[in-house]
């Protein structure tokens, strides 16, 4: 595919950059106000979506989580999470100890209080859709394009330290 030769390649609107930096902006300004009465922000929601993801899983969902395991899963340093899981811990959502098998590592695992805050976050999906105003199927379409970028931004080497 080429683009018409009087089209700029440096303007703002064709940068993919660009349109993935407001439209990130702009959705997260939606979860924003539905986030405030669950007490979490964006990012310590991404967590606790990780936590409760790994809890249904079938045998070791009872099992913690390490740090590292879910700065891998949420695709960020362990540095940057440290700081959001002690105010979660502070929250009583979730507990900190170090691993019984590497004292090096840190687990992580959901309280009672953060497993119940689950039933309450249920309700942010629905709203998100419906205060976005967009089909479903093209907000799951949109969904699989970003992850098929981010998968290829990865293989092209994108947070490799």
């Amino acid at each position: 595919m080429t683009a018409p030769a009087d089209l700029d390649p440096l303007a703002l609107e064709q940068q993919v950059c660009f349109a993935l930096a407001a439209t990130n902006r702009a959705v997260l300004a939606i979860y924003r106000p539905l986030l405030e009465p669950l007490g979490l922000t964006h990012p310590q929601y991404l967590v606790m979506l990780a936590l409760w993801d790994h809890r249904k899983q079938p045998g070791d969902g009872r099992a913690p989580l390490s740090v590292k395991q879910i700065a891998t899963a949420l695709q960020m340093e362990s540095a940057t999470l440290s700081p959001m899981l002690k105010r979660l811990e502070a929250l009583g959502l979730i507990t900190r100890t170090r691993s019984a098998t590497d004292e090096r590592a840190t687990d992580v695992e959901l309280t009672d209080r953060g497993v119940a805050l689950r039933e309450r976050a249920l309700e942010i999906p629905p709203a998100v859709v419906a205060r976005l105003g967009v089909d479903l199927d093209e907000l799951h379409q949109l969904r699989e394009a970003l992850t098929r970028v981010n998968t290829a931004a990865l293989a092209a080497g994108a947070l490799q330290s």
